[in-house]
């Protein structure tokens, strides 16, 4: 059963070693990760899932000790989910896969927190992954332990601004408002809502995430609260916790 999340954004310029010299433009972003991160270690769960956007080929779970690394952004950090240790391959894997980059970001959260709590893994959601495979995969993850958290990592719109990713798109200010409020409501079924074919059009890589988490939380009684909602670089970014 879900009993908390947290939701951040992922762009790697949260790591600082990769920002350089940009680093303090994310400052806030990085206190309220950091605050939200409090809220699950306060819940005491005993299964924690580190849920973000993947490609179709890094997508579905990730065992605890898998790796991530942010040297194709120039830096020569590496990062784990919870404790290192062996990774169990699937059938067919000739080694282990590296965490994708929101993934990665997500470990490099939980390792400045200096997260213990309980157990860390991950799970890859394809962006074409459709919202009725989101949801059932949510529940999934409710469903592995008694107790669990979900950090989940994700963006809203690249369509922000002119010198956005996906330049200036009218449509994405509605779309990330309606995202920061259903964050911040724990709105089940806004999230559920979100269009996967308008949040390609934006960019906006939270979408399947989110409904992920939508998923997760059906009947759990999770209230909401936003602590962070901004656009920097065109991008939306919303740090919110569900307790």
């Amino acid at each position: 059963m879900l009993v908390a999340a947290a939701v951040c954004p992922a762009p790697p310029l949260l790591v600082p070693e990769v920002a350089a010299g940009a680093a303090a433009e994310l400052a806030a972003a990085r206190t309220a990760c950091s605050d939200a991160l409090a809220v699950l270690a306060a819940s005491r769960p005993d299964l924690l899932v580190v849920v973000g956007a993947a490609d179709p080929d890094h997508q579905g779970p990730y065992p605890q000790g898998s790796r991530g690394s942010f040297r194709g952004f120039g830096a020569e950090t590496g990062v784990h989910l919870g404790e290192p240790g062996p990774v169990q391959l699937g059938e067919g894997e000739e080694g282990p896969r590296l965490l994708p980059a929101p993934l990665a970001v997500g470990a490099w959260l939980l390792h400045h927190a200096r997260w213990g709590s309980a157990p860390v893994e991950g799970f890859g959601a394809g962006e074409a992954l459709e919202t009725a495979r989101c949801l059932e995969a949510g529940r999934e993850l409710a469903a592995r332990a008694d107790r669990v958290a979900l950090l989940v990592m994700g963006d809203g719109s690249a369509c922000r601004s002119l010198k956005a990713p996906g330049y200036l798109d009218d449509r994405a200010a509605a779309f990330d408002a309606a995202a920061a409020r259903a964050l911040g409501s724990a709105d089940t079924a806004a999230l559920a809502a979100l269009e996967p074919v308008l949040a390609h059009e934006l960019k906006a890589a939270g979408r399947a995430p989110w409904q992920v988490l939508a998923g997760a939380a059906e009947g759990a009684g999770l209230g909401g609260r936003l602590l962070y909602e901004d656009a920097p670089y065109g991008v939306g970014y919303f740090v919110a916790t569900w307790s």
